[in-house]
């Protein structure tokens, strides 16, 4: 038998708004997706002026970052001709993303799940997905800090 830790939507919900905040600081209307551990969704954002294409790569983007429990960026380099994962994108139905964006959402050094961000460049998506992560790494903190004064 496993025990699972997995993100609530209470901390969905802290994530989209970590991530949306940053869109708005940098003017970017963004989509912002965010799924479990075993990459099923669980909230989504579209914001005013989000780029339609980018709801499906928001959500494929995290559901990339869940499952290989590392950033999509990372497989940009490995997933080149020749290269270990050469041809990843073609598998889970095209479902693979190694563009930045997507990142796991980690808790006691386990991933409970990931955010996928889609709209700007690569770099303004990463900026976006890292102050959801931010966000939540906060709003984890001061859970603990308040169990600790009880």
């Amino acid at each position: 038998m496993l025990t699972i830790k997995r993100l609530s939507i209470v901390d969905a919900q802290v994530l989209l708004e970590g991530a949306r905040a940053k869109a708005n600081e940098i003017d970017v209307p963004m989509c912002i997706a965010i799924t479990d551990e075993s990459g099923n969704l669980i909230a989504f954002e579209r914001m005013d002026g989000g780029k339609t294409p980018s709801i499906n790569i928001a959500i494929d983007k995290s559901y990339t970052a869940a499952g290989i429990r590392k950033g999509t960026h990372n497989l940009a380099e490995a997933s080149q001709p020749g290269m270990p994962v050469h041809g990843i994108f073609s598998a889970l139905g095209g479902r693979m993303v190694a563009i930045g964006g997507g990142l796991p959402v980690v808790s006691d050094g386990q991933v409970v799940g990931g955010i996928g961000v889609s709209s700007g460049t690569p770099a303004q998506d990463l900026e976006v997905a890292e102050a959801g992560i931010q966000a939540f790494a906060d709003k984890t903190n001061a859970d603990q800090i308040s169990r600790n004064k009880i």
